[in-house]
């Protein structure tokens, strides 16, 4: 049995991710003399970055919290990875990643990307990747374009029209993170894979629900009974 769809997470399952978007929490986070590790940013990686930021400043017990300051602190992130996206030498899509795209093309199933970004920073990286212009992926759904972040089932659903998917047991969901297994079960997806090719474990994988655990995109292609 083989997926209608297969909706990928962006950054460490699809897009290359040296802890880059922790760093850029770093980099912000040190604008108000607060040092959080790398452990931290990635434990957070997955969901809606403004949510992430909350976090991270009660988490520090940081004394002026408001929602003014965390959309004032999203912003300068937003401008930092957008720049960081169009310029750096390091962004590319991980192994591994427009072999599985073709494959699904040419057996008919759809694919679309999902991510915790916003349109602004996505643009960029999609431009960079070069996977709608070369037809590899169907679209992308981000994370101000629908209602609620993972771990809620938004994006998965907004994918699912985008393609005109009706159930979601004909749907697939590919992430790094445990909040992407829990939005793939919350949408109740027929497969909900994690991949440890970013910022979780295999051992924090296992913790999530999930169908399978994987370590390389390439293997999806037997999964998915490709070959």
């Amino acid at each position: 049995m083989k997926p209608k769809l297969v909706v990928f997470d962006l950054a460490g399952t699809t897009v290359n991710d040296n802890n880059d978007v922790s760093k850029a929490l770093q980099r912000l986070f040190k604008k108000i003399h607060i040092r959080i590790s790398i452990q931290e940013g990635n434990e957070l990686m997955g969901i809606p970055k403004p949510e992430a930021i909350g976090i991270l400043l009660e988490r520090h017990h940081y004394p002026f919290i408001s929602k003014t300051l965390i959309e004032e602190m999203h912003a300068y992130f937003m401008k930092d990875m957008i720049k960081f996206y169009q310029k750096h030498a390091s962004v590319k899509e991980k192994p591994g990643a427009s072999e599985i795209f073709l494959q699904l093309r040419e057996h008919k199933i759809k694919v679309v990307v999902d991510t915790g970004f916003n349109r602004s920073i996505v643009a960029p990286l999609l431009d960079r990747m070069g996977w709608l212009k070369n037809e590899l992926i169907d679209g992308s759904v981000t994370n101000d374009e629908v209602p609620n972040g993972r771990p809620h089932p938004d994006l998965i659903y907004r994918a699912m029209e985008l393609t005109g998917i009706k159930n979601p047991k004909d749907v697939a969901k590919v992430g790094d993170t445990i909040f992407d297994l829990n939005q793939g079960a919350a949408a109740q997806c027929g497969w909900v894979i994690g991949i440890t090719t970013g910022a979780y474990s295999r051992e924090q994988l296992s913790k999530g629900p999930h169908t399978h655990l994987i370590d390389h995109l390439s293997e999806l292609s037997s999964l998915f009974h490709l070959e």
